[in-house]
């Protein structure tokens, strides 16, 4: 016995997006936006690799960084100039566009430029936080906090459903695992799916080794593919990929970007395994309905 999705249909911006899907969505973008220019390179290059997959994709990149571990990290341009950027790089591309928020009252002006809104990990439990993303209307992707264990995402939702808004995704971004490391249950992707809701893999922010460099986040780029493509095997709807032109010389999260030039073969990889497990995979079933 089956259970239905309880949003079959998700409106992000432009983008109509039916579950279950035959075919992979992505969301990246740069963790933050460092300047105009840059954000709008990122983005085009971004739609031109989707495009040659046919693929859907979401523009993605943070207005504020405010979960920093250092006070002395860069931050990013903040909302307003940043959600200025992020209006351009919508009407530059026709791209849908998505950022994080970490207030409520960041939620309301957020929604007049955004398409989808991004709860991060570790604000997932912050009840005012999610009512308030759920009055928007928008679509919420609420990545999966390090410690919580994936059943227990349930209760976010049912928070964003209150409002009488059932746009919901879950993000699975792996959980902690000792100081400063990171692992990923792939359990997980099927655990969230059972939920009713579609699953996104942030492939980047699971290699991540948070607060692992000295007053900063380090990571390992090189495994992020590797863990893409198990997650893609394991079921998830979309794939989240931070992405820099020099990830060595990023603001934020360098260490865990993927090389945007690097970007269209592993979505055409990611596309291949899609394609052999796509039979196989199911409307969610049973557990946590």
């Amino acid at each position: 016995m089956c259970i239905p999705w309880r949003q079959p249909v998700l409106t992000i911006g432009n983008l109509r997006l039916a579950f279950p899907r035959k075919n992979l969505f992505f969301i990246c973008g740069p963790c933050v936006l460092e300047d105009k220019a840059l954000a709008l390179d990122i983005a085009a290059r971004i739609k031109e690799a989707a495009a040659s997959l046919g693929a859907d994709v979401v523009f993605k990149a943070s207005f504020d960084k405010a979960n920093r571990t250092s006070a002395k990290s860069f931050r990013g341009p903040g909302m307003d100039k940043g959600l200025s950027i992020l209006a351009e790089v919508k009407e530059a591309t026709g791209l849908s566009v998505t950022s994080d928020i970490h207030l409520p009252e960041q939620a309301g002006p957020a929604a007049e430029v955004l398409d989808m809104i991004q709860i991060p990990a570790f604000l997932c439990r912050q009840t005012d936080l999610l009512v308030a993303a759920g009055e928007t209307g928008l679509a919420v992707n609420v990545k999966k906090g390090q410690f919580m264990a994936p059943w227990d995402m349930v209760h976010a939702a049912e928070k964003i459903a209150s409002t009488g808004n059932r746009q919901i995704l879950f993000t699975e971004r792996g959980s902690f695992f000792g100081y400063n490391n990171l692992v990923v249950d792939m359990r997980s992707i099927a655990i969230l799916r059972d939920l009713g809701h579609p699953v996104v893999f942030d492939a980047t922010h699971s290699v991540q080794l948070p607060g692992g460099g000295s007053g900063c986040s380090s990571g390992d780029r090189e495994m992020a593919p590797v863990l893409a493509r198990a997650a893609v095997a394991a079921g998830c709807d979309g794939v989240f990929f931070e992405v820099h032109p020099q990830p060595d010389r990023a603001e934020c999260d360098g260490p865990n970007s993927l090389v945007l030039a690097d970007l269209p073969g592993v979505l055409e990889n990611l596309a291949a395994v899609r394609a052999a497990v796509a039979g196989q995979l199911k409307v969610p079933a049973t557990r946590f309905n």
